[in-house]
């Protein structure tokens, strides 16, 4: 069948999350199960670094009408990679700019998001009626929450696009793109839209809201998740409406491209190693230390890694409360990443004030956060919430046993060690206090001290299989169960 992925992040032209990663990974994963994929992405200013000078236009000018102008989008072609298609909407007034929210410096979001991501909405519609209209339009977020709407209202009595079946994938349930309702005329949208029951929340446009109304079939990043987003805790507002959807809502969790996460093969790593032979992780392990200044660590010390977003969301309130704590443990900490400005200084004080134990990189780095993976014995994602995550699947791959909230994505792939039966892969705790982390670390400490334990622990998650070719099979069964329903 032919699925048109759209989407406001692929890897490598647009990248902010783990949505990046699975537009770059999935399509490549279907494609290899004999369906033809094509992805549709604005064309960013970052895109353009990954593009010839010369742009190639598959569409030179489509009219996108808007209640007293009109704007013109190109379709640049993007060529074919891995057997995908790519295709980029090229609208320099919205697109080409830094940032794809919103600006690279400074906070919040552009002030003509809704603009900008309903003409590419449309602009993906109208693409498709002349380089090819899928079975299947696969929707991501709300950025493009917009494109099931149109197809019911605007476009339902287009002979061309009748037929399109859309399934919607919910990454993360708290971004939902809330505009004023004026934002109705604003994309020439009819107001019968504008209620309870379709767009309308709080007396503002609700994005995603409508892209769960209107989309034949929904989906989210793991199972646990999927139930989460039925409840007032994790749905957002929106739990009364996943739970009407229920029927139609499944959860899969992502898969990791190990392609490019695995340690036998990583060109990033001081040395490869695998679960047969372990001898370079020790090596990877003197790496980070080196890259992170901190000398003279024994090699019976562990060290504990952090690559994550540093806000509260990622569990970050609760490593700042037992950071006491920690510092009277046997062990080093490395931590990565930026976010908010309280975590970001609370990090660097902690390691300005114990040098010997703690070493922090407020930024994020792609080669540094390989070695995160690789050199440590322990990784923390003590996460409130995580819809999927992929770094616990990283590190499970990379050795490094971890230590997780269960929670959405980290409950569905982390499961607890138990030494009695050399079952399990991490470390888990469930509570909202800063003392079940503290416990989960303490259990992950004292399995260190058993060095055979502790090989097959590791030696369990690395046997892990976590690669996109079993959720791609899922997204076909959803597919084909949507095609099956609109007969």
């Amino acid at each position: 069948m032919h699925i048109v992925f759209a989407a406001s992040e692929c890897e490598p032209f647009a990248m902010t999350g783990g949505l990046a990663d699975v537009i770059g990974a999935l399509p490549k994963a279907l494609v290899k199960l004999g369906h033809q994929v094509t992805v549709y992405l604005p064309l960013y200013k970052s895109a353009r670094s990954h593009l010839p000078e010369e742009l190639e236009f598959a569409v030179r000018s489509i009219t996108i009408p808007f209640p007293y102008y009109n704007r013109f989008a190109g379709i640049v072609d993007g060529g074919v990679k891995d057997g995908v298609r790519h295709y980029f909407v090229d609208c320099p007034e919205l697109f080409d700019r830094d940032g794809i929210y919103g600006p690279t410096t400074g906070v919040g979001e552009f002030s003509d998001n809704a603009e900008r991501f309903g003409l590419f909405c449309r602009a993906v519609l109208e693409a498709t009626k002349q380089l090819g209209v899928p079975e299947i339009f696969h929707v991501h977020d709300w950025p493009t929450s917009l494109l099931p709407v149109m197809l019911r209202s605007v476009y339902y009595f287009d002979p061309a696009l009748n037929s399109a079946a859309v399934v919607l994938t919910v990454h993360n349930a708290m971004y939902q793109g809330w505009y004023p309702k004026k934002t109705i005329e604003q994309l020439l949208l009819p107001w019968d839209l504008f209620t309870h029951d379709k767009v309308e929340m709080k007396d503002a446009f609700n994005f995603l809201k409508g892209g769960i109304v209107f989309s034949d079939y929904l989906t989210t990043v793991s199972k646990t998740y999927a139930e989460e987003i039925k409840t007032d805790e994790y749905g957002a507002g929106l739990e009364g409406i996943f739970q009407r959807r229920s029927g139609d809502l499944r959860g899969i969790l992502n898969g990791v491209d190990y392609s490019q996460w695995d340690p036998a093969r990583d060109r990033r790593l001081a040395a490869h190693y695998s679960p047969e032979n372990l001898a370079g992780k020790l090596e990877c392990r003197h790496d980070l230390l080196h890259a992170f200044g901190l000398e003279n660590v024994p090699d019976t010390t562990p060290v504990i890694g952090i690559m994550s977003r540093l806000s509260t969301q990622k569990g970050m309130d609760f490593v700042a409360q037992i950071a006491d704590q920690l510092l009277e443990r046997k062990m080093v900490l490395v931590a990565i990443g930026e976010g908010e400005p309280y975590y970001e200084n609370f990090f660097c004080s902690l390691a300005a004030r114990s040098p010997q134990k703690v070493a922090a990189r407020v930024k994020f780095d792609e080669a540094l956060a390989h070695k995160v993976q690789a050199g440590s014995d322990i990784f923390l994602m003590p996460s409130r919430f995580e819809p999927g995550g992929l770094n616990q699947m990283y590190a499970l791959k990379y050795g490094a046993v971890t230590v997780v909230r269960a929670t959405g994505g980290l409950a569905d792939s982390v499961q607890e060690w138990d030494p009695a039966t050399g079952t399990g892969t991490g470390f888990r705790f469930y509570g909202y206090q800063a003392q079940d982390l503290m416990a989960a670390i303490d259990r992950a400490l004292a399995a260190y001290e058993d060095k055979p334990g502790w090989k097959k622990l590791m030696w369990n998650g690395m046997e892990k299989d976590f690669s996109w070719e079993h959720p791609a099979r899922e997204y076909v069964e959803v597919y084909e169960e949507v095609l099956r329903r609109r007969g």
